[in-house]
């Protein structure tokens, strides 16, 4: 009997065993994504990146960019066009769909290349100084059209704003980085001569960046400073390996994100002549071109409107553009907007939709405008009348369309699911007929055990709405209790949910280990509308953390199986600000893990590249009362009262939210005697755990989790170790 009983007890966990296997940290190097997808013009084809991770010599973990081909008439399967360790990205048909243009970056400088479908090898078609990206055919097919990213030295005429480097004036010094050597030697410089020898010695070093000279005011990048700028610069050339680039815009102005005319006469794109510094203007307006003239004029400026990403009507009759409100730079709202291509008034065409509106495309007959919206956990793919009208859902539920494009009646279109990470469908918009084309994760994921998050809504007793989900430990068993994860997201502005890509492994590991995951979009959050995403003004702190806090007691209440006393808490970037101030207020959780966080926010707005979160969100510190704001909403004023045993991280050439507020919370910490441990990432950045090193990445994962199982109480061995140890 006792024999038969132990059998009864284990032939749950021995038929999970049987047929489906825990998801691993090491499956993150199977997830494979496809976007910018581009169909040719008869929609027979579609054109495709692929990204996959890869590890050579055990430990040399990177990734691989390679063109993929779809067959959109089903007589043959997705087939790979690109191979090597080069990176290819940015695929688009020539307009008789026989050739694709597209970047390949090998080594530091990316080119056009063209590929043709009809047989042959790609081959360069650029030799642009400073790169080329962003290839476009002229209609004709003739010609292609690129931008190059040209570096201020390198650019003539006269600066339209005041120069801003103190006692100094443009041209004072030789622009020795845009001399050939030859020149350079002709340069007299001298630490003993003039002053004018003294400003060109002193011009020599900083020209080998020797110092480096800032006197700009967004000079941070990502992971290195960047003291010179450069300005985006629109080129076209013949579409042969044997041709000269023509450039067809100057001056210190950026041309950015063009776009043909049908006819092929115009370029439109987003620009804007720089009155001020450029870093100290962050709008634009739309501009046109006059191809054959070379001539730039101001097309449309919308007062109280930044305008972006414009494209012509197939019909060439109308612009679809974004519009972002700029009289309230909190937590801006992109919507998308029409003007009639000869010129008028605009139209928004989602203000009643109240969604962030982006990755417009034009139906065929130019009647339709398709777009993307993230809103309550998904991003939805919607269309709208482009005479005005509401927004009708397309694609999206429970789900998220990463990337897609339209030729007629074929939808071709990258989305995430949580049964599958990433795959690539054909969708007829006219008899709504579905097909997978890509296989990209389906056949690893087969065999895997993959918990489904669930759903719920509750009202706080301010009357806000807040949607949150609960993902169950892998194999749970009825009656026992669970550790559980609240795992929050950063942004603020962002939005998490069944649709978002950025999540999926870690939720699945997480819940693999043994652990159930609570997630919930607090005030601030997008895909909620523009008064929810700006209900945390000035309230960075108490506000959200309610939320995020009431929906892990939400949780508890309709999920027994729940440990209230066996508790966690994590998040990244905004999300490593919650938890610090989530544990500086609260003592309930065991452990907690707080990435690439901002601690101290008056310090956040001088070392970190987002560092306009805090004017826009708070104010400046200097001005009157924005200063004891600042501190009131900053965990590091409550830092002597955090005593949940913290695990910090970040990376080393994060420069987004920048190390000093990582070291000075663990420093602090340290010196109090807290229990806190800290992990600094080399070469990584603030985008670590998306699209840093994968090795890395997969440490990341298990370094959070290797923390909190040395407090965490399970019931049984989690799935994950039932797993290895073949029990």
């Amino acid at each position: 009997m006792k024999r038969l009983s132990l059998i009864i007890l284990l032939f749950p966990f021995l038929l999970f065993g049987q047929t489906k296997k825990p998801v691993v940290a090491s499956d993150l190097m199977k997830i494979a994504t496809a976007n910018q997808i581009d169909i040719s013009p008869d929609g027979s084809k579609a054109i495709m990146v692929v990204t996959r991770k890869a590890v050579k010599n055990d430990n040399d973990y990177y990734y691989t960019r390679h063109l993929y081909l779809a067959d959109l008439t089903g007589k043959q399967e997705v087939r790979q066009l690109t191979f090597g360790d080069k990176s290819d990205s940015q695929p688009v048909f020539s307009p008789d769909g026989k050739q694709i243009a597209f970047v390949r970056t090998d080594g530091e400088k990316s080119q056009v290349w063209i590929l043709p479908l009809t047989g042959g090898e790609a081959y360069a078609i650029t030799k642009a100084e400073h790169g080329a990206s962003s290839p476009m055919w002229s209609p004709d097919g003739k010609k292609i059209m690129f931008t190059s990213s040209i570096p201020a030295y390198a650019i003539d005429g006269t600066v339209t704003w005041k120069d801003e480097r103190p006692g100094r004036t443009p041209g004072d010094e030789p622009n020795l980085k845009n001399l050939k050597p030859e020149e350079r030697k002709k340069i007299k410089n001298s630490p003993d001569g003039t002053l004018e020898e003294v400003r060109a010695w002193l011009a020599k070093n900083a020209s080998e960046s020797n110092p480096k000279v800032i006197t700009r005011q967004d000079f941070l990048g990502e992971l290195t400073l960047q003291p010179l700028r450069n300005f985006t610069h629109l080129f076209i050339q013949e579409a042969t390996a044997d041709a000269k680039a023509n450039q067809l815009t100057t001056g210190y102005q950026n041309f950015q994100s063009p776009a043909w005319s049908p006819d092929g006469k115009t370029i439109i794109c987003r620009s804007r002549i720089f009155t001020v510094d450029p870093d100290r203007e962050p709008d634009g307006d739309l501009w046109v071109i006059d191809v054959e003239a070379k001539k730039a004029a101001e097309f449309l400026r919308w007062e109280n409107y930044s305008l972006n990403n414009p494209e012509f009507s197939p019909d060439g009759t109308q612009v679809v553009f974004n519009a972002s409100n700029t009289q309230n730079r909190h937590a801006m709202q992109s919507q998308l907007a029409v003007v009639p291509a000869a010129g008028g008034k605009p139209t928004l065409l989602t203000a009643t939709l109240d969604r962030d509106a982006g990755s417009a495309r034009w139906s065929f007959d130019s009647k339709t405008i398709y777009f993307t919206a993230q809103t309550e956990g998904d991003i939805v793919l919607y269309s709208v009348p482009a005479k005005g009208g509401p927004a009708t859902k397309i694609i999206g539920n429970d789900s998220g369309v990463n990337d897609y494009d339209i030729v007629g009646d074929k939808l071709v279109y990258a989305l995430t699911e949580t049964k599958n990470p990433w795959e690539v469908y054909l969708y007829n918009l006219k008899d709504k007929s579905n097909k997978q084309l890509t296989r990209l994760n389906e056949e690893w994921l087969r065999d895997k055990h993959i918990v489904y998050p669930k759903e719920y809504w509750f009202t706080r007793p301010d009357g806000t709405k807040i949607q949150y989900w609960v993902m169950e430990p892998a194999g749970r068993k009825e009656g026992l209790k669970y550790p559980t994860i609240l795992n929050i997201h950063g942004g603020p502005a962002a939005m998490w949910g069944p649709g978002i890509f950025s999540m999926w492994h870690e939720y699945q590991l997480e819940n693999s280990w043994g652990y159930g995951v609570v997630y919930c979009n607090p005030r601030g959050s997008g895909g909620y509308g523009d008064k929810f995403k700006k209900a945390n003004y000035r309230d960075w702190g108490t506000g959200p953390a309610g939320d995020i806090l009431a929906s892990l007691e939400e949780a508890m209440k309709s999920h027994a199986w729940i440990d209230k006393d066996n508790l966690f808490v994590e998040g990244g970037s905004y999300a490593g600000y919650m938890v610090a101030w989530i544990i500086g207020h609260d003592n309930r959780f065991k452990a907690a893990n707080a990435q690439r966080g901002v601690y101290e926010l008056t310090t956040f707005m001088g070392e970190g590249n987002a560092w306009r979160l805090i004017p826009t969100a708070f104010g400046y510190p200097w001005e009157n009362g924005v200063k004891e704001i600042l501190d009131a909403n900053s965990p590091m004023s409550y830092v002597d009262k955090i005593n949940t045993p913290l695990l910090i991280i970040h990376g080393d050439q994060d420069l987004r939210t920048g190390v000093s507020q990582s070291e000075m919370l663990y420093k602090s910490l340290k010196i109090l005697n807290k229990p806190v441990e800290y992990i600094r990432y080399p070469k990584e950045g603030h985008e670590l755990t998306r699209s840093g090193n994968p090795g890395r990445m997969m440490d990341h994962l298990l370094r959070v989790i290797e923390f909190f199982e040395r407090y965490a109480r399970h019931p049984e061995p989690p799935i994950a170790v039932q797993s290895s140890s073949g029990q």
